[in-house]
């Protein structure tokens, strides 16, 4: 079995924010398996399972608010009985361009402070995450205040194909593993 967690803030004032990408990714992956996630109260996430050509993956989103995503994907782990390497986490990084996916086997948290948080829940760094980026703030506003802010009108217009990249990507990694993702779409967003 496999993990995908969604990295967001819990509640509706969050829900379209650039900080929530990850869990716009989850539900997204839940619509497109015809799946509906559930409360998890032992694990503090709302789940689902999927298969994807065989293989068996638990779709979560987190309830705890990001900088303490750890709790609930330690939890998450904990539960299933999965090795690190079994989980994709799906979050939003400034530093990559706006749409442009980046997946990875393993890495430093990069500043993002959920990442952080399952970095010290799990007290190691070798898990698969996926970074959708979000771009800079522009100007002066804080990267803070940008992360928590809905996407603009622009953004809006693309965010459609910038999630179902990310769902192909997810369901490349399930299927095909980190290896196989990475060539096709780190290579992908590269070339564009």
């Amino acid at each position: 079995m496999k993990a995908i967690v969604g990295l967001g803030n819990p509640g509706i004032f969050y829900a379209h924010t650039r900080h929530n990408i990850g869990s716009i990714v989850v539900k997204a992956l839940c619509r497109r398996h015809n799946v509906k996630l559930a409360r998890d109260k032992y694990v503090s996430c709302y789940t689902a399972k999927i298969r994807i050509e065989g293989r068996e993956a638990v779709l979560a989103i987190p309830v705890t608010f990001m900088n303490v995503s750890g709790l609930a994907t330690g939890a998450l782990i904990r539960k299933y009985k999965l090795d690190p390497g079994d989980l994709l986490v799906v979050c939003d990084d400034l530093d990559l361009d706006f749409g442009r996916l980046k997946i990875k086997s393993s890495g430093s948290s990069g500043g993002h402070r959920g990442l952080e948080s399952i970095i010290v829940a799990l007290e190691e760094n070798k898990f698969c995450r996926l970074r959708i980026g979000i771009g800079r703030p522009p100007g002066r506003i804080d990267p803070a205040d940008y992360v928590l802010r809905n996407f603009s009108k622009v953004e809006k217009a693309q965010l459609g194909d910038i999630v179902s990249q990310a769902c192909l990507c997810c369901q490349a990694w399930v299927e095909e593993g980190i290896s196989k993702a990475m060539n096709l779409f780190n290579r992908e967003q590269h070339e564009k």
